[in-house]
């Protein structure tokens, strides 16, 4: 069965400087419809290696069972940078038992909890290249840190071969009815407008959710303080008892509260509604046109894995996460599927990783 850890966090990041937020709210509307776009052209591509016919196809297939050849050997470690109980988390435990099954060896799930999810990124930077330590992450580690930050533990291309995207999708605007009673965007956004709204302030346990909350607040044009937090499901948790005001989460966590009836959910930041939750409008149909922010998670390897273990990971990722099962674990939560191979995902980061550096470099911001 698949092995479970979870890592103390080694380093608590403080919260970025206002002024590449400022930046990264300028970008967030740009970047939803380029990842919905090129998820669609991922999901198109082939997410198995292409090879020639004949000759040139045997010693393909040759090539790839000497680089499959006793992989696995030993139990895997897939670590990711966030905490037990989001999205990332929930995403990346399923898709460490389809391994197991697959593959027949356990899978250890390693939360290397800090840093916007560096920590992770570079345990298994310095891992060795045989297959066995594997990195889950969102586009943080390998779109967004390296324009943000003066210098990285490790570098976001060459350091990582790359396996494939798996899954996008959004967050969601809650509220606490007890303690902010209303019923939309659009009255939470006449309170805190308002003199009954002085000193309301906002909870994020990650860079997104501080950024979604960031382009509300410059859409909407209301004031709040922000509240820093390790981990998602530490703000959800301050939110239920009461100790900040909203706070958009990743789908995963937020839906269970709402369903619960502990939290009210108002609005969604994904381009369109999601099927997991049809009653939920977008930021944009709740009264902030233009308002668009999603997120997507990739799986990678050290630099110099072999690449039949990338394909093959990427083939079981693909089918986990594609078949009828995998689609309905992510709809429930929120999510769809985002196919790809190691081809595509590298020019997805490589295109990803340029743009933030455009946007960033045009609203004049220096690396921390």
């Amino acid at each position: 069965m698949t092995t479970l850890r979870q890592r103390p966090a080694l380093y608590t990041p403080r919260a970025g400087a206002d002024r590449w937020i400022r930046a990264l709210v300028l970008a967030a509307s740009l970047l939803g419809a380029s990842i919905a776009a090129q998820g669609q052209s991922q999901s198109q591509a082939a997410t198995q290696p292409q090879s020639a016919g004949g000759a040139t196809s045997n010693a393909t297939s040759s090539a790839a069972a000497a680089g499959l050849a006793g992989w696995p050997s030993r139990p895997i470690h897939l670590v990711l940078g966030y905490a037990p109980g989001g999205g990332t988390d929930s995403i990346a435990r399923y898709l460490a038992e389809r391994i197991r099954e697959a593959t027949g060896q356990a899978v250890v799930v390693e939360n290397r909890v800090g840093a916007f999810g560096n920590i992770a990124a570079q345990a298994v930077a310095n891992a060795s290249a045989d297959g066995h330590t594997l990195l889950f992450t969102p586009n943080s580690t390998h779109a967004a840190n390296i324009h943000l930050l003066k210098k990285l533990p490790f570098d976001p291309q060459a350091d990582f071969t790359p396996v494939s995207t798996l899954a996008r999708g959004g967050f969601v605007l809650l509220v606490n009815p007890a303690t902010l009673p209303v019923a939309n965007l659009g009255e939470l956004s006449a309170l805190l407008k308002s003199p009954a709204g002085a000193n309301r302030n906002f909870g994020s346990g990650n860079a997104s959710g501080r950024i979604a909350a960031e382009l509300y607040r410059q859409l909407s044009g209301v004031n709040a303080m922000h509240v820093p937090y390790k981990s998602v499901p530490q703000a959800i948790n301050d939110l239920a008892g009461g100790q900040i005001h909203f706070l958009f989460a990743d789908s995963t966590a937020a839906l269970a509260q709402a369903r619960s009836g502990k939290l009210r959910a108002l609005a969604i930041t994904t381009a369109t509604r999601v099927s997991s939750a049809p009653e939920l409008p977008t930021m944009a149909e709740a009264g902030l046109p233009g308002f668009e922010l999603s997120t997507w998670f990739a799986l990678f390897l050290p630099a110099r894995t072999p690449m039949a273990i990338a394909n093959r990971l990427a083939e079981i990722a693909n089918r986990s996460l594609g078949n009828e099962a995998g689609r309905e674990f992510l709809r429930r939560i929120g999510y769809d599927p985002m196919p790809g191979n190691p081809d595509s995902l590298a020019r997805f980061v490589e295109s990803e990783t340029a743009k933030w550096g455009r946007i960033i470099r045009a609203a004049g911001i220096e690396r921390e």
